[in-house]
């Protein structure tokens, strides 16, 4: 039941925005709402509910840091429909109103970035892709060789050949800012006409990054990421007017090491 656990946390985290219940989690994957607090909780270590909370939350201060939606806005993307107990939720786990936190996160970012450079970087259009993931928790340390990645990961050992070796994308759920939770997801970039005729192994899924704007910038070494994403955000972007859009980073191999594609909102400020 450990894979279906994790289709489970999947699912909480594609359905942040939705009112979906814990029994209808269950019956997706065929087992008593019991049977699946149960092993939800002794895999993560919270319940499902409180899971999904953590994760709303956790978004919310992304968009929070990162994006200039409203607040009203942001409590909608996360799933709360009345801005009241948005606001309680979120001081009872970040300990800040959601004001308050902006603030704070924004200041505290411009002040580890000061005296610095923002890096080299460009704005670039992508198309709509598609790949083939597995997630992988506390993995930092196998996206040193996303060229070998399946090399690190045991659920690719069912793959064809071909697809081991084909160029991977590593999506990195705890940057632009960290979380409770280290999650990635990795796997070969497929194309569209391929999709459909791979036999997807169950710990994958077929998964669509949508085309969007990325600010890309190449790293010789991964340690250097956390700092440069960051330096980005605080004082790259400004400088064309743009935001983060709050979505996970991408990254990809490179010749020179690594490059990180991190996702925009759509459209500059004027």
């Amino acid at each position: 039941m450990s894979n279906e656990m994790v289709q489970a946390e999947i699912w909480l985290q594609e359905t942040l925005e939705s009112q979906h219940s814990i029994d209808e989690l269950a019956t997706r994957l065929g087992y008593s709402t019991s049977q699946v607090r149960r092993r939800f909780r002794q895999r993560f270590g919270l319940s499902p509910g409180a899971y999904r909370d953590m994760l709303r939350l956790e978004m919310a201060a992304r968009l929070l840091t990162l994006t200039p939606y409203s607040i009203a806005e942001i409590a909608r993307q996360c799933g709360y429909h009345n801005h009241s107990a948005f606001s309680r939720a979120f001081h009872r786990h970040h300990g800040q109103t959601p004001r308050h936190y902006r603030q704070a996160q924004r200041q505290a970012l411009r002040h580890q970035c000061h005296g610095g450079d923002p890096p080299a970087f460009e704005i670039r259009q992508q198309h709509t892709r598609r790949a083939l993931v597995t997630r992988l928790y506390r993995a930092s340390r196998r996206l040193h060789d996303l060229t070998h990645w399946a090399r690190h990961a045991n659920a690719a050992t069912p793959l064809p050949s071909r697809l081991k070796h084909s160029p991977a994308v590593a999506i990195v759920h705890n940057l632009p800012l960290p979380g409770a939770v280290e999650r990635i997801d990795i796997g070969p970039l497929v194309t569209e006409q391929t999709a459909p005729h791979i036999a997807i192994p169950s710990s994958f899924r077929l998964l669509e990054l949508p085309a969007r704007q990325h600010a890309c910038l190449v790293l010789e070494d991964v340690e250097e990421i956390p700092r440069a994403v960051r330096t980005l955000i605080a004082l790259g972007l400004p400088l064309h007017g743009r935001y983060a859009s709050g979505e996970p980073a991408q990254l990809l191999s490179h010749p020179q090491g690594v490059e990180v594609q991190l996702p925009l909102l759509a459209e500059p400020l004027p």
